[in-house]
């Protein structure tokens, strides 16, 4: 009887538990990349990256007041040495744009030199996340058989706001927004199967 009684309660709770934790994390913010693949074309090395990314309050209220937001996508491919630190052999970054325009009320991101304007933050966060053919650029030859590390993240450059901005906001953590690493072993050239995240350290 005493746990039929409780039963309700408990599902409540939990209920309440999982309400509580989504209303955190969209408060706070996340980047979250979920898929990623590295491909071959003409002779040249490509990744496409899809990532969920969500503002947080603060954000959102800086960028309604015409602060832009820089996002940074990096892929780094590294060579193990056993004798020394690893040698980054080959790598992408890129650095996106997103801000508010008041007179239009659209939001526009611009990336890889090109702009693109957007009816709302969601339509500009799902475009932000999906980057198809990023160009891979090689220091030295991606060799064949040979096994190298893949290490992909997605962050929130706050380095590029103005210094006056960054002594008002940033005191919070509502500005700390980046994904966790993905890390992978790979062999070029690349195969859909072989993007697998392992550890690194």
């Amino acid at each position: 009887m005493h746990a039929d009684i409780r039963s309700p309660w408990l599902s409540i709770v939990l209920l309440l538990i999982v309400l509580f934790s989504s209303t955190t994390l969209a408060a706070k913010g996340h980047i979250e990349i979920e898929s990623f693949q590295l491909k071959e074309s003409g002779k040249r090395f490509y990744i496409d990256v899809q990532a969920d990314i969500g503002l947080s309050k603060t954000m959102k209220q800086a960028l309604k007041k015409g602060v832009d937001l820089y996002f940074v996508t990096r892929l780094l491919i590294m060579k193990p040495r056993w004798y020394w630190l690893n040698e980054e052999v080959a790598r992408y970054k890129e650095r996106t744009t997103l801000s508010y325009q008041a007179l239009t009320r659209q939001y526009r991101l611009v990336q890889r030199g090109q702009s693109q304007n957007f009816p709302t933050l969601k339509a500009a966060l799902q475009a932000l996340g999906h980057q198809p053919d990023l160009l891979i650029r090689e220091h030295t030859p991606l060799l064949p058989d040979t096994t190298y590390t893949a290490v992909l993240q997605v962050w929130l450059d706050v380095s590029r706001l103005s210094k006056p901005f960054q002594l008002e906001w940033l005191d919070t953590q509502d500005w700390n927004l980046i994904s966790e690493k993905k890390i992978w072993q790979v062999t070029f050239p690349p195969t859909p199967e072989a993007d697998n995240e392992s550890d690194y350290r």
